[in-house]
């Protein structure tokens, strides 16, 4: 299918590889059908696109890749409506990235992660309880960030 993009213009999306939000993400419940665009060549940073409206897309990334302790836990609720068996190899994660300026003042939302089971292409933005702020700095252990201090 053919969907209008607020970064790409035009693009073609397989149906297959639409993700599922079953309640929309918080502030867009009516929007519950997204894909993953690549940014750039390498993939590391992504486009949360909604299939049906050019708004909204957010650049999202792994947190795996620069917060290295990062944790939080799923309870059964959000594991069930997920389709979630506790294999981690349906598992993907992302949080919500604000870019700002400088790439190293840019933060990640790492308190509401968005959960993926890439095998059912079901996902859910998943708050969670924990010492996670929405704006966490994201390059503050990385050479990006001390290159531009």
């Amino acid at each position: 299918m053919r969907i209008q993009t607020r970064y790409f213009g035009e693009v073609e999306v397989k149906e297959e590889d639409v993700l599922s939000f079953s309640q929309g993400l918080p502030g867009f419940p009516e929007e519950n059908k997204f894909s993953l665009l690549a940014l750039e060549e390498n993939g590391l940073f992504q486009v949360l696109q909604s299939v049906n409206n050019i708004d909204p897309a957010f650049v999202v990334v792994d947190p795996f890749l620069f917060v290295k302790d990062y944790e939080f836990k799923l309870d059964d609720k959000t594991k069930e409506q997920l389709k979630l068996h506790n294999d981690e190899a349906e598992l993907e994660v992302k949080v919500i990235v604000t870019m700002k300026d400088s790439i190293a003042k840019s933060t990640a939302n790492l308190q509401a992660p968005i959960i993926i089971n890439i095998k059912e292409r079901l996902a859910k933005q998943y708050i969670t309880n924990s010492d996670y702020t929405p704006r966490e700095l994201i390059f503050k252990d990385s050479s990006i960030a001390k290159e531009e201090v």
